[in-house]
């Protein structure tokens, strides 16, 4: 979705001290409710990520008004980590983090960068600096999202995550007002990665954490999936699809909403066998509609648990 570009704050008329200001245009000119309504549609449940979201994209609608009306105060902190299993949504929040940012006028660019430990960190003396010194200038003006962030510390001698960590706080102490670093990973694993790397933490403001889906999250998102894909459950299908569900989320490298949609892509390929080996005239609802057995077949329900890495 493109939401266009805002005007920043210096392009627009400034505020005399007896002005009157609606909140509600304000948010339609920042495209701010747009942007939150889009983090709405896009995943189920999250409440408590989506709260502190809104509490940020209030922050900086206060800051822009009061900068109009002449009210100087120091720019916010908005250096972020992530925390949370895999599958809890967390780039997409970090896509839709930079569309506000972009839209409330506090980075210049609708631009997100997405790296990993491999992006950069070198495997020679000299050859990590300038991979992450590549990386920090693409990202400049918007927000860099580091996913798995504490592998860029590794206790070792010959290991030069510690170099990209420093010139990444360097920049993030000196570019805060042109770059918004978030961190990603999980929880304990950051914990760690602060613990060791003190200064780190001390430059990330907003520590936001995802929870795992519940069953009813985790079944809305797969009828949300399935309906986009233009698909739909039979009624027999829908206490076998939330059984799956509720086995799946207890067996090895369960990752919510990734492995809802890895469940439906194996399903539909079930569904599409199951058509062309058993039927010669399929009509529209046959096309649309998974039965039962095209999620019976899966390991899951199975007696003996899948090995580790299984496709289920």
């Amino acid at each position: 979705m493109e939401f266009g570009t805002p005007k920043a704050v210096e392009d627009l008329p400034p505020l005399t001290p007896d002005a009157v200001v609606d909140l509600s245009q304000e948010r339609k000119d920042a495209r701010t409710d747009e942007i939150l309504n889009a983090l709405d549609d896009d995943l189920i449940g999250l409440v408590p990520v989506k709260t502190r979201i809104r509490e940020i994209a209030s922050l900086l609608l206060v800051d822009r008004l009061r900068a109009r009306f002449g009210l100087t105060s120091a720019p916010p902190n908005l250096h972020m980590c992530f925390t949370g299993s895999p599958g809890t949504g967390k780039t997409t929040v970090a896509v839709r983090m930079a569309e506000l940012l972009h839209g409330l006028g506090h980075i210049r660019k609708n631009h997100l960068v997405t790296a990993s430990r491999d992006d950069l960190v070198g495997q020679h003396v000299g050859h990590t600096a300038p991979k992450t010194r590549d990386v920090l200038r693409r990202a400049m003006g918007g927000v860099l999202f580091i996913d798995e962030a504490y592998a860029l510390h590794r206790d070792s001698d010959r290991d030069y995550g510690q170099e990209a960590i420093e010139i990444l706080l360097q920049f993030m102490e000196n570019h805060r007002e042109d770059l918004v670093v978030i961190l990603a990973g999980y929880r304990d694993r950051m914990d760690e990665f602060f613990a060791v790397n003190p200064g780190m933490s001390s430059r990330v403001a907003h520590h936001i954490d995802f929870p795992d889906f519940d069953l009813a999250e985790l079944e809305s998102i797969g009828r949300l999936m399935l309906a986009e894909n233009g698909y739909a459950l039979a009624t027999d299908a829908e206490p076998v699809f939330r059984d799956y569900l509720a086995l799946r989320s207890t067996q090895p490298r369960f990752a919510n909403a990734r492995s809802v949609r890895n469940a439906i892509e194996r399903a539909r390929l079930r569904h599409a066998n199951r058509l062309t080996a058993t039927t010669d005239r399929v009509g529209r609802a046959d096309l649309m509609t998974l039965r039962p057995e095209d999620f019976l077949a899966s390991r899951v329900f199975a007696t003996e648990r899948p090995e580790p890495g299984t496709p289920t």
